[in-house]
């Protein structure tokens, strides 16, 4: 296993909140760090902050909403022709279960936002971002979910009939869960470590405050959690796991039912076009 200083670690959602802190934290590691956002002022100072404040100089800024898939597929294609080493991906980048003012939005694809940018996202981007991943001898992926878990309906996956912000916030992270169980039997030969972590409840972050709900928890012990998952040595023969803090859970009873996984990841292939 790599020392962190010679690790490329990219973390989507990277200029705010959890994702902003974690990128601090391995810079002061000296962490090859390549940073996602969709807003590229906002990108560029981040960089040039962590460089100011840590001196570490190799971290790169790349934009792309993820509301829309044909930027992920284009974020993918650049990382792919300019990367040829990915220790871990931290698939960061989400929605929380405020906002819209309790309407259903929808992303540019179609899709229900929640469902599109906190799930189909990272499984396309984790998906074009295999063979970068499997020619990294020791790779992890890291899906930051949540202990918010809501039971997918196969037959309302859009929530049209009966759509909250809380459920659809909910689904999208049980998603995450399920979509790390069954990368890592899909992938088991492929030397790639994928889990799923709840890194702690209701942080001090932007997505909380929106939520108008009373922070519990410090963004530090979300750190410690995700960095924990993505790179102790502690983890690195663990795969399909769900994380709560830095603790092997359990999570949502639909977790564990090989058929709705399957059906899962068929319909999320369709709908990324894979």
């Amino acid at each position: 296993m790599r020392a962190l200083s010679e690790q490329v670690v990219m973390i989507t959602g990277a200029t705010d909140g959890l994702g902003k802190a974690l990128a601090k934290a391995l810079a002061w590691k000296g962490t090859a760090l390549i940073l996602h956002g969709r807003n590229p002022d906002k990108g560029r100072s981040t960089v040039d902050a962590l460089v100011q404040e840590t001196g570490n100089k190799n971290i790169i800024y790349y934009n792309a909403d993820m509301a829309n898939l044909g930027e992920v597929r284009a974020l993918a294609a650049k990382l792919l022709s300019a990367h040829q080493q990915l220790d871990v991906v931290i698939n960061n980048a989400g929605i929380g279960p405020a906002g819209g003012g309790g309407r259903r939005q929808m992303s540019q694809d179609g899709y229900e936002l929640r469902f599109a940018v906190n799930y189909l996202a990272p499984f396309l981007l984790t998906d074009l971002l295999l063979p970068l991943l499997q020619q990294t001898e020791g790779s992890r992926v890291v899906m930051v979910a949540s202990g918010l878990q809501e039971p997918l309906d196969f037959e309302d996956l859009m929530l049209d009939a009966a759509y909250t912000g809380r459920r659809a916030y909910g689904q999208s992270k049980l998603a995450l869960v399920m979509l790390a169980m069954t990368l890592s039997h899909r992938l088991r030969d492929a030397g790639i470590r994928i889990n799923s972590v709840h890194p702690a409840s209701l942080m001090d972050t932007t997505l909380v405050r929106e939520s108008n709900s009373r922070p519990r928890s410090s963004i530090s012990e979300g750190v410690d959690a995700v960095l924990f998952v993505a790179t102790s040595p502690e983890v690195a023969d663990i795969s399909g796991a769900f994380f709560d803090g830095k603790r092997q859970a359990r999570a949502h009873d639909q977790a564990y039912d090989e058929n709705a996984r399957k059906m899962l990841f068929t319909i999320s292939s369709k709908l990324a076009g894979l």
